[in-house]
């Protein structure tokens, strides 16, 4: 059945560069001039957040970019409110593209008397109306059986074993990829099995919540250059830890590739002065200035990836696709080579 309709996107302010980017790509795509939606998402005196449309959306294919990165309230109210204004203005599908997906580490009741927050988005955004859902490494799987439209949920892995093969050509036998917690052991060894390296564990062990006692490596880890794989850096504490520990077990060199660059406090200063030669992060959040100027944080884009997704969407063929590294490879065409 033929496409009758262009996607349409549009964006909040949470991450306009990289709404810019899939806009860009997709022109190039697409063989023609694609912007984003004229509109404007402005905020009263009160904090009070206020969208208006100005283009026809009847009938469309709407695609919303919004991380719900910090702040995460007003992304996300921004994100909310965007999607009504299309719902009310007769938008034929509504495809929220949540590079980053704020409370999704709110997943379960880890204690008593405590929400389950990743549940509460999901409600939300469904009642909103948003009939599909795009994201990037959730942090929790299980989070996508929280809503009742489909969910795509993409990998950041393909890409960073293309960037692995790209920066590491000749050392790929030097490399071992480790998990920093053993929670995270199936997000490290998807990557150790792409690239076919060794994977390694620190276990930690808390007295109390937020303090790290202690960190044991699992695994031989010297004389190896260490890969540290996570879905999100926050305060960069453990990370930053972990990567001491490592090398005090004699790994000789440590970077880490996580999806979700959150940095938030003291982060870009910790990493900076840690013993990391280098921080891999994606744009699924919008990079700040000291992130930016950080000598040892890099930024791989994204946009490729969710461009070619929202294609997909669009056109009805598969989002699956875009989990492997040899379907990425043409997409990230001019910034990776691994022959």
């Amino acid at each position: 059945m033929p496409v009758m309709t262009e996607p349409k996107l549009i964006s909040g302010n949470a991450n306009r560069p990289l709404a810019q980017s899939i806009a860009r790509r997709m022109s190039m795509h697409r063989g023609m001039s694609v912007s984003l939606l004229d509109a404007r998402v402005e905020r009263f005196n009160d904090q009070e957040i206020f969208v208006e449309v100005y283009e026809n959306v009847r009938g469309e294919d709407m695609y919303v970019i919004q991380p719900t990165s910090n702040p995460a309230n007003d992304n996300l109210m921004e994100l909310l409110i965007m999607t009504d204004a299309l719902r009310r203005s007769s938008a034929s599908r509504i495809t929220a593209v949540i590079p980053y997906f704020g409370y999704a580490r709110q997943d379960r009741r880890a204690k008593a008397r405590t929400p389950i927050s990743a549940k509460l988005v999901a409600n939300l955004l469904t009642e909103a109306g948003v009939d599909r859902v795009l994201t990037l490494d959730l942090h929790a799987a299980q989070i996508q059986g929280f809503f009742d439209v489909p969910v795509d949920n993409l990998y950041a892995a393909p890409v960073f074993a293309l960037d692995v093969q790209h920066h590491f050509k000749g050392r790929m036998d030097d490399l071992m990829v480790v998990s920093p917690d053993v929670g995270g052991v199936a997000r490290a060894r998807e990557l150790a099995t792409r690239i076919g390296a060794p994977l390694s564990i620190v276990d930690k062990r808390r007295e109390k919540a937020g303090e790290v006692a202690e960190m044991t490596v699992i695994g031989d880890v010297a004389g190896k250059a260490c890969i540290i794989v996570d879905d999100i850096c926050d305060t960069a504490g453990t990370l930053c830890k972990a990567a001491q520990v490592l090398t005090d077990n004699g790994a000789t060199e440590v970077h880490a590739y996580i999806t979700h660059g959150v940095l938030s406090g003291p982060a870009v200063e910790r990493v900076s002065k840690s013993v990391m030669k280098s921080l891999v992060i994606t744009d699924s959040i919008q990079p700040t200035e000291a992130v930016k100027n950080a000598p040892n944080i890099r930024i791989v884009p994204t946009a490729p990836m969710f461009t070619q997704a929202i294609l997909n969407i669009w056109n009805g063929t598969s989002v699956s696709s875009l989990f492997e590294t040899d379907t990425l490879l043409p997409i990230y065409e001019g910034l990776y080579t691994t022959a």
